[in-house]
């Protein structure tokens, strides 16, 4: 709802440079706060077509009923849109949205500064670049910062308040205040490339774009594997298209020019891209092919050739399951409400019917939630036999391993599964960081082998991971794919290298938080907040972190540097100083917050 700007608000009058998307939805949503604004292209009829997108915008809103026709008048009144630099000196904070170029931008503050009296704020809406070297283009450094919107501005609440070494606390104070008044949630950082949102997000999109480029996995499967596995709301490629290939690969050279981290610098097929015009959304064609430039709806084409030429799969009717925990027993369930036979292998017959009695339990819940009938409950667990021998799998068509996450563990039974199972069945591993060739070298038969990765809880999640070592046999992983379509998952393919799709592009991200608060750049909350707010991801990393468990993570963390070697990726020394003091995350009571207080 639009109010009169209280007396004591911070920049009754506000001056927005370049009224693009960006600039006219700040614009918007200033005067929506009863603020004065003066919008400011430095072409008349580009100010006179600014003022009527605002026109067109605000009729929109009218129109959805997200304000009322005499708010959008009175909102239209406090708005002034002219060609006329000089005009910013009647605000008392401007704000600059004009193209990513720093000397473009660094030209327009000293011009600010002359303007402008010396109490006037100064704010950059850089995405990427050095507010610090855009204030040195002024006399009043102190009064400078940066003021990073999202878009679309009026519905994305996160506002990143960036302040340099000399910066005022009281401008980013007021800043902060004026990001309140707009109905925004403003989060503090510190002036390095990408400040906390994009110096995340980018170098995520980044790996993602080198992970297609090596061809280990497809587009789809890699968009597919964090949406499903992760919850995000959309895959990384996608997005690089949605956000446009030259914009990502501007942030990114931003970043390494500060980092000098390798894993920041552009994927070379972000610079081939561009270099072709194959910008994404906005070109009709990036990662996607598009129904047409501006669409967001991809072209549909056609099969790969690999796709279209694989072998068919082995016949499955009966699975056997090996372990008795939470994954094992989810497993199970997945598999008996398929209506496939069940046999569910513990070590010791004890063991094997707790595990039954677990997956009762959650047959029970499906059914006080009516997601299940009773009938259908009662022939799902008449599939699952519970069993303390494994020789009881020697008949089954597919075996899939969830015991511990310890090799050798894993390796003592795929040897013992190698000797009870018949020819021909298939023995899956759902293994998350281990090599599969390593059990799958442990049995006589490695062509047999086959990496099915599901993700907790089985029963509920969508995604799982099918990984084929080099020696897998073809009609192995068609078998897989055609068992994950039985069981109603989406299945991803993808090669045996540590991390495989979803943790090789997580755990980086999550380590990239975690350097970011040892290095006292932004705290747990605001960096939690600005993911959240800011990408629309379901937690935030510390979130997420306590929840898997930072000593579940920090084994991930040391894997994947172990098989990559990059410096990049070797796990922040705060992770392992809480892991070594015993804070776990919430299983402990304690990880990067306390959970006991809560």
């Amino acid at each position: 709802m639009d109010r009169p700007i209280p007396t004591s608000a911070p920049f009754p009058t506000v001056a927005v440079i370049g009224l693009g998307t960006m600039g006219a939805g700040i614009a918007v949503a200033a005067a929506r706060s009863g603020r004065r604004v003066v919008g400011i292209e430095l072409d008349g009829a580009a100010a006179a077509a600014a003022f009527t997108r605002i026109e067109e915008s605000t009729a929109h809103a009218v129109a959805r009923e997200r304000i009322t026709a005499e708010e959008r008048t009175a909102l239209l009144e406090r708005i002034t849109c002219t060609d006329r630099l000089a005009d910013a000196a009647a605000a008392d904070l401007v704000i600059e949205e004009v193209p990513e170029q720093l000397e473009l931008k660094r030209e327009l503050f000293a011009e600010l500064d002359r303007i402008c009296p010396p109490e006037t704020v100064l704010a950059t809406g850089t995405t990427a670049l050095s507010v610090t070297r855009i204030a040195s283009a002024t006399s009043r450094p102190e009064r400078v910062l940066g003021l990073h919107f999202f878009n679309p501005v009026h519905s994305m609440k996160l506002v990143e308040v960036v302040r340099t070494v000399l910066t005022s606390a009281q401008v980013a104070e007021d800043a902060a205040e004026f990001a309140r008044d707009l109905g925004k949630s403003p989060v503090a950082a510190g002036d390095r490339a990408g400040f906390i949102v994009n110096g995340l997000l980018f170098a995520y999109l980044n790996q993602a774009a080198a992970m297609f480029e090596s061809r280990y996995a497809s587009r789809e499967d890699i968009d597919a594997a964090m949406r499903l596995g992760c919850g995000l709301p959309m895959g990384p490629l996608a997005l690089l298209d949605l956000i446009g290939i030259d914009t990502a690969r501007t942030v990114l050279e931003a970043m390494y020019a500060q980092s000098h981290d390798r894993l920041h610098a552009p994927a070379p097929i972000l610079g081939q891209l561009a270099a072709a015009g194959l910008l994404g959304r906005k070109s009709g064609r990036g990662f996607y092919t598009y129904a047409a430039p501006g669409s967001s709806h991809p072209a549909a084409e056609p099969a790969s050739a690999a796709a279209a030429g694989r072998a068919p799969g082995r016949e499955v009717r009966s699975v056997g399951v090996c372990g008795s925990g939470t994954m094992a027993t989810g497993i199970a369930e997945v598999f008996a409400k398929a209506g496939f036979e069940v046999v569910l292998a513990a070590r010791s017959q004890e063991k094997a019917d707790r595990a039954k009695a677990a997956l009762a339990a959650s047959l029970d819940r499906s059914v006080a939630k009516g997601r299940m009938a009773g009938p259908d409950r009662d022939a799902a667990l008449g599939r699952v036999t519970p069993t303390g021998l494994l020789t009881d799998l020697d008949q089954v068509d597919l075996v899939v391993e969830a015991v511990a996450e310890d090799l050798a563990v894993k390796r003592e039974l795929f040897t013992a599964l190698d000797k009870i199972c018949r020819p021909g069945a298939v023995l899956a591993t759902t293994t998350s960081s281990l090599p599969v060739i390593e059990c799958a070298t442990a049995t006589s038969r490695p062509q047999d082998v086959v990496g099915l990765h599901f993700f907790n809880p089985a029963p509920a999640m969508k995604l799982v991971e099918v990984v084929s070592t080099v020696l897998t046999g073809d009609d192995v992983t068609a078998t897989a794919l055609e068992v994950c379509a039985g069981v109603r998952k989406h299945p991803v393919e993808c090669g045996d290298r540590a991390g495989f799709i979803v943790n090789a592009l997580l755990f980086p991200y999550l380590n990239d938080a975690v350097r970011m608060l040892e290095e006292h750049y932004a705290t747990v909350d605001d960096i939690d907040t600005a993911m959240k707010l800011g990408c629309g991801y379901p937690m935030g990393p510390f979130e997420l972190l306590d929840v898997v468990g930072l000593d579940v993570s920090l084994t991930i963390e040391r894997v994947l540097h172990q098989e990559f070697r990059e410096p990049g990726l070797a796990p922040a020394p705060l992770l392992e100083h809480l892991v070594a003091a015993g804070c776990l995350g919430r299983k402990t009571g304690r990880g990067f917050r306390d959970h006991a207080r809560r």
